[in-house]
């Protein structure tokens, strides 16, 4: 008991000094990849993102990866996001456990931008020709439960950016723990998000023809030449976070998280989260994402959902998340969630 009081006082103490940090030297924009920021499921976002502990669905494969190893069962979610600036991202994730060999679990996320027209300083209508960019990643997941209250996990997944005739592509790897401590209802996780190698975007949009030595009559004036481009990070993210059932009857159960988030690229912030469910069939969140954090857009989150139990063998949970923005406006999002 010693031992999980001393690991709540330092998430404690991890909340107080973000709430009390001040304005520290903002990095955005100094990542690559941002769609691996964009949070997975409904049900986690309408909580505002406060899901590290909660950790108990398919969509803990972006959260912490731990939290499959206590799936005991075939789990599958499917997410469609109306995102910023007419953007669509999508999700889907499967879990399979193996019983005492842990659990495996698949993922893919793509974002989409659709086609738009190649516009230069002399046609700025367009010059005819049209381009895509888009972003895509895959990963593979493996936890278990190595005691009956500790679980570990790890994804390892391929990204990949795409623009025009401009690629870059890393590979990465996510770590999570999940503990149930002793007090009945607490669960306190943690996870590093994105931890790889830098991206460089390479392709024909780099290619110029180069004239060594202007001044030199006869020379070859169209030397193949590609424009050196610069490395960028992956944005790392570490979240710590508790979760309790504040309530947990069959009637009712109330759910309320907190996460601690510190991003390589942002201020770092507070996320909150609540979720009451109604004899297991009706389900109402909200949340509140990036508090103390500054220069934070919007932050609200609310949602809900609906369980029905379609066959013996198959639930269906259907979830919708609303998440302001600020100046951006808000996103979307629907997923579907099976369980087998």
């Amino acid at each position: 008991m010693k031992s999980i009081s001393q690991l709540i006082s330092i998430l404690i103490i991890v909340v107080l000094s973000i709430a009390t940090a001040g304005y520290a030297v903002n990095k955005v924009g100094t990542t690559s990849a941002q769609f691996l920021k964009i949070g997975v499921g409904a049900r986690a976002v309408a909580m505002g993102g406060a899901f590290v502990a909660v950790a108990n669905d398919a969509s803990t494969l972006y959260w912490n990866p731990a939290g499959i190893g206590r799936l005991g069962k075939l789990e599958a979610v499917l997410m469609h996001n109306e995102w910023l600036a007419d953007m669509y991202f999508d999700y889907a994730g499967v879990t399979l456990a193996l019983g005492n060999f842990g659990t495996l679990g698949a993922s893919v996320s793509t974002l989409n931008m659709g086609e738009m027209l190649v516009r230069t300083l002399q046609n700025p209508e367009g010059t005819g020709e049209k381009f895509v960019a888009g972003d895509v990643a895959v990963g593979i997941s493996y936890a278990r439960s190595l005691t009956d209250r500790f679980s570990i996990g790890f994804t390892g997944k391929y990204i990949r950016q795409k623009i025009w005739l401009m690629h870059a592509s890393s590979v990465a790897l996510d770590v999570g723990v999940l503990f149930d401590t002793q007090l009945e209802g607490l669960r306190i996780g943690m996870s590093i998000s994105n931890f790889g190698n830098n991206m460089r975007m390479e392709g024909d949009n780099t290619l110029r023809f180069y004239d060594e030595d202007p001044i030199l009559y006869g020379n070859n004036d169209k030397v193949p030449a590609y424009l050196k481009t610069d490395h960028w990070p992956l944005p790392l993210l570490f979240r710590v976070g508790l979760a309790f059932d504040v309530i947990k009857s069959p009637i009712s159960n109330l759910i309320v998280a907190v996460d601690a988030i510190h991003p390589n690229d942002n201020p770092e912030g507070v996320n909150l989260g609540i979720e009451y469910v109604l004899r297991n069939m009706v389900v109402f969140r909200s949340g509140y994402k990036a508090l103390f954090a500054p220069d934070a857009e919007g932050g609200l989150a609310v949602g809900g959902g609906f369980k029905f139990r379609i066959s013996r063998v198959m639930k269906l949970e259907i979830d919708y998340a609303y998440s302001d923005y600020g100046r951006l406006e808000n996103a979307q999002r629907f997923s579907l969630g099976l369980v087998f």
